[in-house]
């Protein structure tokens, strides 16, 4: 994906800064707009006097520059990468963190039951993310064909549905491993899982890109982005793993970074750093994930970024651009997905509520029939099997979707197809159970 050209901000030096000159402009001019927008000088000098431009532009980084904090990670030449949280951000930051701390019910109104949070978001909202994580780096599959893929456990077909099917693994196995240190190994393994049997840009799974051919070009045809020299990756990366793992906690006179900000530096630093000839995108994002569970906020295993992402891909790939034009300045890709967490969070919640008011219809069904004595797994499938009449069933994909075992998954599909609810067929040794085209007359007439 070629990123957009912008024009570098003109340099900010302290040491050079004349205050008589632009004195007229301190008190107009912050480090946000009047709409608390964070504006790279290729927006902001479109909107202020011609003439001035540039003595505005150094007034507003001067005082983002005295607001800066700087971390301990830095480009090739050895200029340090700085954020700063002006109030606008600040806001979005209490939000994100609040609503992250929450439960999936809180979120949601309380419209969610446990019982719906626990069997089965976790791994639909998962598949959710697998899919657009990479559609986002390309892959063309729909969403419904890889859903099915995923839901039936089937081997990909081409190499679009395998990196999918590898975003899933990366996904279960981020979580898994949310309590270790990042390390070297990690990435690599990481890595490894994102493109394992993919072949694109002759990618080796798990291992480092081993020349320089590596680049992104911007929308010209110029190259917006050579990442460092393949022979600095390892140093480069156990700094990064360094970042990661010191606490950052603010304590005893340390610094403090908001694990929230801390992940989605995280993010940007591997997409920076490039370190592999391809898949670099779809570890970073699961980076930020694994840092977001680690710090236990769990709604994380809720929400879709790359959806989003997907969905403003120009957006996605300017605040990477603002960064690196801006003197290495962080504000504006975390303050871009400070703006994709918080729309992923209104997602979830109308998600949530649509999937609970499905779920609610059925129920209501059963209560007014025999079959109200039926488990929540058993009304789930119900409730999918009504929203899609001939829908086909296997053991497999319940025993998946649940997390019960094959032979609990056979007993409550069976248990449905003997209350004339489902119907059975075989396909070879395979039993399948399907939807009735008239489920909801069924369910009326008991």
């Amino acid at each position: 994906m070629a990123k957009p050209s912008v024009e570098r901000a003109p340099q900010f030096d302290m040491a050079t800064f004349d205050y008589a000159e632009v004195q007229p402009f301190m008190s107009q001019y912050n480090e946000t707009d009047e709409k608390g927008r964070y504006l790279h000088w290729s927006r902001l000098k479109w909107r202020v006097p011609q003439k001035d431009a540039k003595k505005i532009w150094s007034v507003i980084k001067f005082k983002r520059v005295m607001a800066a904090k700087y971390i301990q990670l830095a480009d090739e030449k050895g200029d340090l990468f700085s954020y700063t949280t002006p109030h606008s951000m600040e806001a979005k930051l209490h939000h994100v963190i609040k609503t992250a701390g929450g439960s999936v019910g809180a979120v949601a109104g309380n419209v969610a039951s446990d019982h719906i949070q626990r069997k089965f978001l976790v791994s639909s909202l998962m598949m959710e993310e697998a899919i657009t994580s990479a559609q986002l780096e390309g892959a063309s599959t729909t969403r419904e064909v890889a859903k099915k893929m995923l839901e039936d456990e089937r081997e990909p077909v081409d190499e679009d549905e395998r990196m999918i099917l590898n975003n899933y693994f990366l996904l279960r196995y981020a979580e898994k491993v949310k309590t270790e240190d990042l390390s070297i190994d990690l990435i690599l393994e990481f890595h490894r899982i994102a493109t394992q049997n993919t072949t694109e840009n002759n990618v080796v799974p798990g291992e480092f890109r081993t020349d320089n051919d590596i680049y992104v070009e911007d929308d010209r045809g110029v190259i917006a982005h050579q990442p460092p020299c393949y022979t600095l990756i390892p140093e480069r990366l156990q700094r990064l793993c360094s970042f990661a793992n010191e606490a950052h906690k603010g304590l005893a006179g340390g610094v403090f970074i908001a694990p929230v900000i801390k992940a989605i530096i995280l993010h940007f630093m591997l997409g920076y750093e490039h370190p592999f000839r391809d898949g670099n995108g779809r570890t970073a994002r699961a980076l930020f994930y694994w840092f977001m569970l680690k710090n236990e906020y769990d709604l994380f295993k809720y929400v879709s970024i790359s959806k989003l992402l997907k969905d403003d891909p120009r957006g996605y790939e300017l605040s990477y651009v603002y960064t690196e034009k801006d003197q290495n300045d962080l504000t504006y890709f975390i303050d871009f997905q400070l703006d994709i967490i918080l729309a992923a969070f209104d997602e979830l919640k109308q998600y949530l509520r649509v999937k609970t008011d499905e779920f609610n219809q059925v129920v209501e069904l059963l209560e007014k029939s025999k079959y109200n004595a039926l488990n929540f797994v058993q009304k789930d499938i119900l409730k999918k099997a009504t929203k899609e009449p001939g829908r086909i069933f296997t053991v497999k994909e319940i025993a998946s979707a649940y997390v019960i075992s094959g032979n609990t998954a056979r007993t409550y599909l069976n248990a449905l197809v003997k209350d004339k609810l489902l119907l059975q067929t075989k396909e070879g040794r395979t039993l399948l159970y399907l939807s009735p085209s008239d489920l909801r007359v069924r369910l009326k007439a008991s």
